[in-house]
């Protein structure tokens, strides 16, 4: 939740290529203060059944930018494995990009929801509501 002092973070994936929501993508968030800022890693999570991750850790005071890493390629290659458990493995990788790092710029007492739009050999991602 965001305060007068702070911004907050929310997320959720669509894998397009099904149609559904993304379960079980393990998600990293990190915060900066300033462009030239270290990044510092503040936890993270892992999407639910409705490809949602609610429950990202608090921003600190201060900050101005904020990354989030996705674990893609687990996640498309547990998905192959489950398409392919009887016909033969089509490529080495499960996903083209093996994981997806946005980062943004944040302004306090905003909430910024960031929508990861996701398939094996594409993403898009934009500020929701």
């Amino acid at each position: 939740m965001s305060t007068e002092t702070t911004a907050s973070v929310s997320t959720h994936i669509l894998d397009t290529s099904i149609g559904k929501p993304a379960e079980g993508v393990a998600i990293s968030l990190s915060a900066r203060t300033g462009l030239g800022g270290e990044w510092a890693a503040l936890g993270g999570s892992a999407t639910d059944a409705d490809g949602r991750c609610k429950d990202l850790p608090a921003l600190p005071e201060g900050t101005t930018h904020v990354r989030l890493d996705f674990e893609t390629e687990t996640y498309f290659e547990k998905k192959q494995a489950e398409a392919q458990q009887d016909a033969p493995r089509v490529r080495d990788s499960g996903a083209f990009f093996p994981e997806v790092t946005i980062t943004f710029a944040v302004n306090p007492g905003e909430h910024y929801h960031v929508p990861l739009l996701l398939n094996p050999f594409g993403y898009s991602v934009y500020r929701g509501s």
